[in-house]
This record gives structure tokens, C-alpha cells and sequence, in this order.
């Protein structure tokens, strides 16, 4: 006979739903590309605050890396604000049936 309960499968499923939830959060689409956003927007911008005068002449004028590392840092924190405002919704774990009393 085993040692091994249907209180004890009970509860490493509910264990390993925990855990299920846990890692769909932490791989949340949203968090990635929001963060790679951010980052790189980070790099661009301060590529774009370092220009030299000859950068800005090739770009007619126009500081594309500052501009374009400030939509990025914009998309990232878009992305990280949807995240925070609208997390993955928790899922339950069923409700546990009590075993039938055992006379």
C-alpha cells in the first residue's frame, strides 16, 4: 500500500497551481517588452542628449536619438503602467471537497 493520501496529491496540485500563476506573472508579456523598452530607451536617450554637432548635422537638424529614446522610454512605461493598472487576474484553486466520514 502506498503512504501517498488524496490529501497529499490535494495539495501539491494546489502547490503546483500556485506556482503555475506565480510564473505566468513573472513572464507577463507586458513586463518584458516594457522593460526592454525601457532600458534601451535609456541608451538611446542619453546617445541623443551626447550628440556632437556633426550627428545633428547628418540628421538635418533633427536629434533622432533623443527622440526616438523618449518614445521608447514612453512605450516602456506605457507598457509597465498597464501591467501595474491592469495585473493577470489570480486564479482560485477549487474548493476542497471533504472526504465522506468513515465510520
Amino acid at each position: 500500500m502506498s503512504d501517498y493520501s488524496e490529501s497529499d496529491a490535494q495539495r501539491e496540485v494546489s502547490d503546483l497551481e500556485k506556482k503555475s500563476t506565480t510564473a505566468a506573472r513573472l513572464f507577463d508579456i507586458r513586463r518584458i517588452i516594457g522593460g526592454l523598452f525601457v532600458i534601451y530607451g535609456v541608451i538611446v536617450t542619453i546617445a541623443g542628449i551626447t550628440a556632437s554637432d556633426a550627428d545633428l548635422d547628418k540628421a538635418g537638424g533633427i536629434n533622432i536619438n533623443l527622440w526616438t529614446g523618449l518614445g521608447m522610454l514612453a512605450l516602456g512605461l506605457f507598457f509597465l503602467a498597464w501591467l501595474w493598472l491592469r495585473p493577470l487576474p489570480v486564479t482560485e484553486p477549487p474548493a476542497e471537497e471533504q472526504p465522506p466520514p468513515t465510520e
